[in-house]
């Protein structure tokens, strides 16, 4: 195996699509960072499931998704069109798609819950927060070099998903739900 380090990034720089260095806590670092942890706490996830389970083919497509969207937030706006890698057409539709099938087996909730229960539904829960981590982190680089919308609403939808996710693991295993108080339009007067 080639050696993993290059001693190139001592100085506080890393490369990035393209060539160019710029600084390790530099915006786009700083989101592909927090999508790199988000993929790895998917990968966590999957750990904890059995080999049949129903999530495991679905989070494996998200992390290879994740995989294509550091790559092109490593790549500069300019370059993109050199970046040979592509987010699955419709990613964005898959999660709401994924969310629709996971949404009709759930019952309605009213309420906001605190995350936890089981093992795989509280990790799910904490990817949902990373997950809305990286956007907020996209929304910044966003703002000084285009991220393509496509990546911009797969992120967002993302967190929703794995935030019915947790749920219907929940569900399926007849835990239930912590609640922390009701939406504020569904209170009585």
């Amino acid at each position: 195996m080639k050696r993993i380090y290059t001693r190139t990034g001592d100085r506080g720089t890393t490369g990035i699509h393209g060539g160019s260095r710029v600084e390790k806590d530099d915006i786009r670092i700083e989101a592909n960072g927090v999508i790199d942890e988000l993929n790895s706490l998917l990968g966590i996830v999957r750990s904890l499931l059995a080999p049949e389970h129903l999530f495991d083919p679905t989070l494996r497509t998200i992390q290879m998704e994740l995989m294509v969207v550091m790559s092109r937030v490593a790549t500069p706006c300019e370059l993109r069109h050199q970046n040979p890698n592509a987010l699955m057409p419709e990613a964005t539709a898959w999660c709401e798609q994924q969310m629709d099938a996971l949404t009709a087996e759930l019952a309605d909730n009213g309420y906001f819950i605190l995350p936890g229960g089981t093992p795989v539904s509280a990790q799910l829960q904490f990817a949902r927060t990373v997950a809305r981590r990286a956007e907020r982190r996209l929304w910044t680089l966003h703002r000084q070099d285009a991220v393509e919308e496509a990546v911009l609403s797969f992120i967002n939808r993302l967190s929703d998903l794995l935030f019915v996710m947790a749920r219907w693991e929940m569900q399926q295993h007849a835990h239930s739900e912590e609640r922390w108080q009701a939406f504020a339009y569904k209170r009585k007067r």
